[in-house]
């Protein structure tokens, strides 16, 4: 099974410089745990909601921007990478999501629950449509609107 199977093809983005704060509140409201992080429209990080302090974090967001918090190591696999390739690289790089990029095009997010749904359902052999998912395009990033 490749990681094109179970990927979330809308990769949401936040700005570097937007404030921790709001970008909490996007997490919160869109029930996510990571964000894509970028500087005029180029990747350059990742921040999950344990860097921004969890739920009870707010003096760890406060006068923060997400550039302060974020990680800017960005791992990454591609739609083609097996999902035990993928779960490997979690694993023992001790991270809870990966970029999905085809060539340098962003195209998805996989995290930890995407392969503990996979677990809890079963897995299942690879349909023709999964390999016809990892050479499609690259989904469009959606950018979360400021306020």
């Amino acid at each position: 099974m490749r990681i094109a199977d179970i990927m979330s093809e809308h990769v949401i983005t936040i700005d570097a410089l937007d404030p921790a704060d709001y970008a909490f509140d996007v997490m919160k409201e869109r029930e996510i745990h990571h964000l894509a992080v970028t500087e005029r429209g180029r990747l350059v990080g990742v921040v999950s909601e344990r860097d921004l302090g969890g739920p009870r974090g707010s003096a760890v967001r406060r006068e923060k921007r997400v550039l302060d918090l974020m990680s800017r190591h960005v791992a990454t696999v591609t739609p083609r990478t097996t999902v035990r390739e993928a779960a490997n690289k979690m694993r023992n790089q001790n991270i809870g999501s990966l970029l999905v990029a085809n060539g340098d095009k962003l195209c998805g997010i996989v995290t930890v629950s995407d392969l503990l749904d996979l677990i809890g359902r079963g897995a299942t052999k690879p349909t023709a449509n999964s390999v016809d998912r990892a050479r499609a395009r690259p989904a469009k990033s959606w950018g979360y609107p400021r306020k």
